[in-house]
């Protein structure tokens, strides 16, 4: 036990803590954890059928949650001293995330293995393996996580665009910072208001203008009628509009290469493409692949401009994993199904992500190496 300045700071070493302290600490820790225990177990022997001891719904297990939490930081205090005081830093927002993350899967998990439709007057049910086996045999979602890979694929694309504009406007051209400015607007739009002004308004087949300008040359369009030319219209809206993305992302790390290394191939008789090849491209992966990773994320979670444009269609030709899960909560209230959905998304982009950034890592030092 310490004090400094009329006990202004106050702490309490570990080897000061008495027996009984530690006990009653650990005695109110153990009985908050059975109670927490106690009432989740019980409340999921319920849920199931096993038993009509319960509760009517999970909130009083998050309240029992919430005692065991308290009672777990107050007695890292109790029972450790001033040690347990720097758990305090970490221990409330893990407990945090745990609450809002870990629990709410665990939760999805439940419902993923439940016959639940919102529709139906029955209420929720367990069915097993049914939803994985109604899954397997889904076209539609097969066809989902297809256009899923090409939607991805089509970041090659957009990628090599961003590049493009970065370059140029990385350039001492004419209006500048107009430019630059300009083709960032479309990343300042949502996604929604994009899919009205371009697909619902300018695609439109009948009145749209660029419609028009198709017939007017002798192409009578159907942007959005054909399942391939759909598919193309949608990846160039979301292109149109994330592309600044990664632009603005490529140009800080050109303004961030060293000019004395440019300028050192420059003198040794490289040409422009040489240098780009050679040395600016290299020097640019590792921002490169922090670009087109968060470009993958935001890829993965393609829904606005597809729900509000095509729904998915025709036929399900341009649904990406989640327009058709949210068409599955939406138009046939199916939770059960379309939460199993998700979870199983869920498992593919984190083993996909993980690979992913594996491979590109690998790809960053063999060719950073050689520099």
């Amino acid at each position: 036990m310490s004090t400094v300045e009329g006990d202004l700071l106050h702490t309490v070493e570990a080897g000061s803590i008495s027996a009984s302290r530690r006990f009653w600490g650990r005695t109110a820790l153990w009985l908050s954890a059975i109670w927490f225990i106690t009432s989740f177990v019980l409340q999921g022997a319920h849920e199931l059928g096993w038993t009509d001891w319960g509760f009517a719904n999970w909130r009083p297990v998050l309240y029992a949650y919430f005692l065991w939490a308290a009672v777990l930081c107050v007695t890292r205090v109790v029972i450790y001293g001033e040690p347990g005081k720097k758990a305090l830093f970490v221990l409330p927002a893990a407990l945090f995330v745990v609450s809002m993350v870990v629990f709410p899967l665990l939760f999805a998990l439940w419902i993923g293995f439940s016959d639940w439709n919102l529709a139906s007057s029955t209420g929720r049910r367990f069915n097993g393996l049914d939803n994985v086996r109604r899954m397997i045999a889904d076209p539609f979602y097969a066809n989902a996580l297809l256009n899923m890979v090409l939607y991805c694929l089509a970041i090659v694309v957009e990628y090599a665009i961003a590049f493009g504009l970065a370059l140029l406007l990385n350039q001492e051209i004419i209006a500048r910072k107009f430019w630059r400015v300009t083709f960032l607007i479309p990343l300042m739009l949502s996604p929604v208001a994009v899919s009205w002004m371009v697909g619902k308004s300018m695609l439109e087949t009948r009145f749209g203008p660029i419609a028009r300008f198709a017939r007017w040359l002798g192409w009578d369009p159907s942007f959005f009628g054909d399942p391939l030319t759909a598919k193309l219209s949608i990846m160039i809206m979301d292109a149109w509009t994330f592309i600044p993305f990664m632009m603005i992302m490529l140009l800080a790390g050109l303004q961030g290469l060293s000019r004395e290394v440019l300028e050192a191939a420059e003198v040794d008789g490289a040409t422009k493409w040489q240098r780009f090849w050679k040395v600016t491209f290299p020097l640019m992966l590792p921002v490169s692949v922090t670009a087109v990773m968060i470009r993958v994320i935001f890829k993965l979670k393609l829904a606005d401009i597809i729900i509000t444009v095509t729904s998915g269609g025709p036929g399900g030709a341009t649904d990406s994993v989640t327009s058709f899960i949210y068409r599955e909560y939406r138009d046939r209230s199916n939770v059960g199904y379309g939460t199993l959905l998700a979870l199983v998304y869920l498992v593919i982009i984190v083993f996909g992500m993980t690979m992913l950034m594996k491979i590109a890592d690998r790809i960053v030092k063999r060719m950073t190496g050689r520099l």
